[in-house]
């Protein structure tokens, strides 16, 4: 929803307009006092409250009501709300926010200023347009379902190309340094994994979660093996179908749409790998996918899981709430010990394991620079609200990376107690170079 179709929303008599605008400016400058970081704050009229010009982040209250949300809940998850509706904009970096708000969460106030903020806030106006934002974006669904999963990865294969990499990859990207193109990164990422399974011609590769068929295409195209992708996507499995058509790769490749829990029992595969897709399995789940995997896994063949941890293995918070109601309807994350034990548990032995914590940091910042910069068109494929939330969500998952409370791991596995077929050392998944030199 445009910001000045909610400001004309809540456009105020003049006397109530000037009542709200005294009132903001008491809660503001009460609330951010001590606030001396990069984020400006300005009010519907124009008015800077807080910060310079020059600030690299800004936020703009279109209307009175955020502001009371703040005081009578003060949590993030109201902000962004607001923030979809359009009754807030952001201006600038966005991960600014994300560390005001700790700021914030951790600002203390004597319980008498706290009840005068209340009363404040309660004399302001309430949002009109929160509520109807709120309803059309919540998304709640069973674990690793298909309308969970087309919650969010069925939004527009039209939209997702405005910011993904020529290769339509939706996953942490391989940097070199923090100058590569997030092609290039993306094209060395999908080299790295098939180099880590250290794939050969003929083999046979399962890519559980295919996504929109990348890394299966690269693998049958580069390394001339028999690659089988599944997706519970539908819009992702009609453009891998059409992708494996245009490349030729119809002898190589092929793509279901098909839950991995529906894979036949009756095959088998020489390499396994899960991209980006574990997160949505659950951790109660972990037995069965695990299970599964090995199941499927020849006795010699090699596993890779590629997934999101986080150290907090996610405890009820206001950011969990927020991804599972509007971003990932069935996400869950659990701690790396906890991966690495229900592997060890399903009868694998861990061979590698590798942290990419600064490389999805990287990877986040590219989307959101590649979405900003396309907003224009992503809001003529998508309603405003959902470039809003995109915009958000993947900043503050940069915001996340970055402090360290979540990280994505790329796990090696194999049978337990069988025979193991890869070198002593890990030079040879070095020694081709970039992804343009294979």
């Amino acid at each position: 929803m445009d910001h000045r179709k909610v400001t004309e929303m809540n456009a105020l008599p003049p006397d109530e307009s000037a009542n709200s605008l005294q009132l903001a400016r008491h809660i503001l400058h009460s609330v951010l006092e001590s606030y001396s970081g990069p984020v400006a704050v300005s009010l519907w009229n124009g008015e800077t409250i807080v910060g310079k010009d020059s600030s690299p982040c800004r936020i703009i209250f279109r209307s009175p009501a955020p502001l009371r949300d703040m005081i009578m809940h003060r949590n993030i998850l109201h902000w962004v709300e607001s923030y979809m509706a359009g009754e807030v904009d952001i201006e600038g970096d966005v991960e600014q926010v994300l560390a005001m708000n700790d700021s914030l969460q951790a600002f203390e106030m004597p319980w008498v200023k706290r009840l005068r903020l209340l009363r404040y806030a309660y004399r302001l106006p309430p949002a009109h347009a929160t509520d109807s934002i709120v309803e059309r974006l919540s998304r709640r669904r069973q674990a690793n379902s298909r309308s969970a999963i087309a919650a969010h990865y069925d939004v527009s294969n039209a939209f997702y190309r405005l910011w993904l990499d020529p290769e339509m990859v939706y996953s942490c990207a391989y940097f070199k340094d923090i100058n590569q193109s997030l092609a290039r990164a993306q094209q060395d990422k999908l080299d790295y994994i098939c180099r880590k399974l250290r794939l050969s011609p003929g083999q046979s590769l399962l890519d559980i979660g295919c996504g929109w068929g990348g890394l299966v295409c690269w693998a049958a195209r580069r390394y001339q093996v028999r690659a089988h992708g599944i997706t519970l996507s539908e819009q992702q499995y009609g453009y891998a179908l059409e992708r494996v058509r245009r490349e030729n790769l119809q002898d190589l490749v092929t793509i279901e749409l098909l839950d991995y829990r529906d894979l036949s029992e009756g095959v088998s595969y020489d390499r396994i790998v899960s991209v980006g897709m574990f997160e949505h399995i659950g951790i109660d789940n972990f037995p069965r996918y695990f299970g599964k995997i090995k199941h499927l896994l020849k006795p010699s063949g090699l596993f890779l899981n590629h997934g999101i941890t986080s150290d907090t293995a996610w405890e009820d918070s206001l950011t969990t709430r927020f991804i599972n109601q509007y971003v990932f309807p069935d996400g869950e994350l659990a701690r790396l010990t906890h991966v690495i034990a229900s592997m060890q548990d399903a009868g694998f032995e861990v061979f590698d394991v590798e942290g990419l914590r600064r490389h999805y940091m990287l990877t986040l910042r590219r989307w959101v620079e590649a979405l900003e910069s396309g907003k224009e068109q992503a809001v003529e494929i998508v309603e405003e609200a959902t470039y809003r939330l995109w915009r958000f969500y993947m900043a503050s998952c940069a915001y996340c990376f970055e402090e360290g409370t979540s990280n994505v791991f790329q796990v090696l596995a194999g049978h337990a107690r069988q025979p193991i077929f890869i070198p002593l050392r890990r030079d040879d998944i070095y020694q081709t170079g970039e992804a343009g030199n294979v």
